[in-house]
């Protein structure tokens, strides 16, 4: 009997501390969980944005790059470039004078003086006043008709205005950042 009175007592004070235990933890958790309650405010989603509002809340891009291309003959060309590296290293080798070429028939093309870093740049393909650069020849390309896209022909931005104009483009070319950027 002797030998079973504190194993007895072991039992009891295993169960006293486990009791205890579950009690600390459901108090902790109830103290969490009006913690909780008190610091996240319950608040209504607001409505979804009206068209309107839509427009009106598009964040600008970080930096808009933009080049114009001037002709011989008054011909004014704006283009957006995309946020591409082979666009931005176009961009950093401006301003350029530069000799405009006929290529096939829906194209003129010129060199600029580095190559473009092609690694992130998407592959070209759209409508006129599709600006792109050809690795394999090293040229950039001004699209007067559509852009069927080719292996090697990447994206570097569109025409926001004066698209009609690319046709017309001959002799040194002109082109410099908007604005001077």
């Amino acid at each position: 009997m002797k030998k079973l009175t504190p194993l007895f007592l072991c039992v009891v004070l295993l169960f006293i501390l486990s009791a205890c235990s579950s009690s600390s933890r459901l108090h902790t958790e109830s103290i969490n969980a009006d913690q909780t309650e008190q610091t996240i405010p319950v608040t209504e989603a607001p409505p979804p944005p009206s068209e309107e509002t839509a427009s009106d809340t598009k964040e600008p891009p970080i930096k808009e790059l933009q080049i114009r291309v001037e002709g011989e003959d008054g011909q004014n060309i704006v283009f957006q470039l995309n946020n591409s590296s082979a666009a931005h290293a176009l961009y950093d080798q401006l301003p350029l004078s530069v000799p405009a070429e006929d290529y096939s028939n829906d194209e003129k093309i010129f060199y600029p003086p580095n190559e473009l870093d092609t690694r992130d740049t998407p592959l070209a393909k759209g409508p006129a006043g599709t600006l792109a650069y050809y690795e394999p020849w090293g040229d950039v390309v001004l699209y007067y008709g559509e852009c069927g896209g080719a292996s090697g022909l990447y994206a570097l931005g569109e025409a926001v205005s004066g698209t009609e104009q690319i046709e017309t483009l001959s002799g040194e070319l002109k082109i410099e950042a908007v604005n001077g950027e």
